[in-house]
């Protein structure tokens, strides 16, 4: 005797419906490497045109300033004031944000795949100090971005902050001790995070070859070393009087006035 299931009780078999390409790629690990890569050579771009930007520090205070207003105007009478310097803003968010991410997921499908540490030390040995602390250089290189916009583009952390004044408002920050410190530290932490992740993308994108190996090694030293002995010399510059403080009052919503330790002679 045979008996015969009721067509209500056969459940359909459900099947997962395709994701587009772009996010299929990215949920592998092959997808997630190649974002961090492509996302870094953004990162990478911007810091080292943000620092020879800054450069303009020695020739003028006028230079610096008309850079500054520069980057609002661009293109000129084309777009509407800051469009365009809001669109690369928004293209280094969208590359920050992805690039945490990629990193973060791609952390935890290692973790995933060996749950068990590496008992011996010379794992460590091998990894290089570089790769070691990208963790950690990381997580300084992002607090310091957030200080970095609210002392010197927002404002809020530098209690002498002048819109439309970058000169006086770099070197009115670095005077404060801490603050020129606290940069330092940053930059020499970006430094080390900068050296691995330029090694590492030419590692992501698939091109590994020893006989490039020296000439990838002397790339990603070699811009980190410009990156870094760049914005050192920023604060460094201030803290030694290289650059000091204009009071002309020209150019800016309010004139430059001396105060406290750092009034001239002259007006006390």
């Amino acid at each position: 005797m045979t008996t015969t299931t009721p067509r209500s009780a056969v459940r359909p078999i459900k099947t997962r419906r395709a994701a587009p390409w772009p996010i299929a790629f990215y949920r592998s690990a092959v997808g997630k490497k190649w974002v961090m890569a492509v996302t870094g050579i953004i990162l990478l771009g911007f810091v080292l045109v943000h620092m020879i930007g800054n450069l303009k520090l020695y020739l003028s205070r006028e230079e610096i300033n008309l850079y500054g207003e520069a980057l609002r105007d661009i293109p000129g009478h084309l777009l509407p004031r800051t469009v365009f310097l809001w669109t690369i803003r928004l293209v280094l968010i969208g590359a920050f944000a992805l690039h945490m991410h990629a990193a973060f997921s791609l952390t935890v499908l290692n973790r995933k795949a060996r749950p068990v540490t590496y008992q011996s030390p010379r794992d460590y040995v091998a990894a290089g100090f570089a790769a070691r602390t990208m963790r950690w250089t990381g997580i300084i290189v992002i607090l310091y971005l957030f200080f970095h916009l609210a002392d010197l583009t927002w404002g809020s952390a530098n209690p002498d902050f002048v819109r439309g004044d970058p000169y006086n408002n770099l070197i009115r920050s670095f005077e404060r001790p801490v603050v020129a410190i606290v940069y330092i530290v940053a930059n020499l932490a970006l430094g080390v995070h900068l050296f691995h992740g330029a090694w590492s993308i030419f590692q992501s994108l698939g091109i590994n070859n020893p006989r490039y190996n020296l000439a990838r090694r002397w790339l990603a030293q070699g811009f980190a070393a410009i990156v870094v002995v760049g914005n050192l010399s920023f604060p460094l510059a201030v803290m030694f009087g290289v650059v000091e403080k204009a009071c002309e009052g020209e150019a800016i919503e309010e004139p430059c006035a001396p105060s406290g330790a750092f009034a001239d002679a002259d007006d006390e």
